[in-house]
């Protein structure tokens, strides 16, 4: 039986500078992202479409999605596979691509974990708990764009001289 999540969030635009949206200038594309027992997410749409460049934008948002949720998949699976992992992180980018009337949709996000592990014999395993990763990431089933992975392992002992 397949269970059902609502997430419930507020979204407040806080950009009205004394004018609402008089013109495409007159207002700023500033907003906040919030949710109960959380902090604020200060929010803007891109620099390129008049946003704030020091707040997070959509886009970006929907890339540290797609980052956290294959890494949360696999971080479980390699718990369940005794794969101790010492340390993770992921430099994602995404690329969207911009139509003639102004509106877009992401061709691709690639994903670039470098993950580092305890044991040597784990870095043999590590690409197949990616893939297994990648199909069981709600948000990657969720688009309709690809989804893609470029990891990197290493072993704890390669960090050390």
């Amino acid at each position: 039986m397949s269970k059902q999540h609502i997430y419930s969030m507020t979204i407040k635009w806080t950009g009205n500078t004394g004018n609402g949206t008089l013109n495409y200038k007159s207002y700023e594309r500033s907003h906040t992202i919030s949710t109960k027992n959380k902090e604020e997410i200060l929010a803007s749409s891109d620099p390129v479409f008049r946003g704030d460049s020091t707040r997070y934008n959509p886009e970006e948002l929907l890339v540290a999605s797609l980052s956290g949720c294959h890494m949360l998949w696999f971080l479980h699976l390699c718990a369940n596979s005794k794969i101790v992992v010492i340390d993770y992180v992921d430099h994602p980018t995404g690329t969207m691509t911009e139509t003639e009337n102004g509106s877009g949709k992401f061709k691709e996000v690639m994903l670039h974990p470098i993950v580092t592990v305890k044991d040597e014999d784990s870095l043999d395993k590590l690409e197949d708990l990616h893939n297994k990763a990648h199909k069981l990431c709600f948000i990657a089933n969720s688009v309709n764009f690809k989804v893609n992975h470029k990891a990197t392992g290493i072993k704890m002992h390669m960090l050390k001289s």
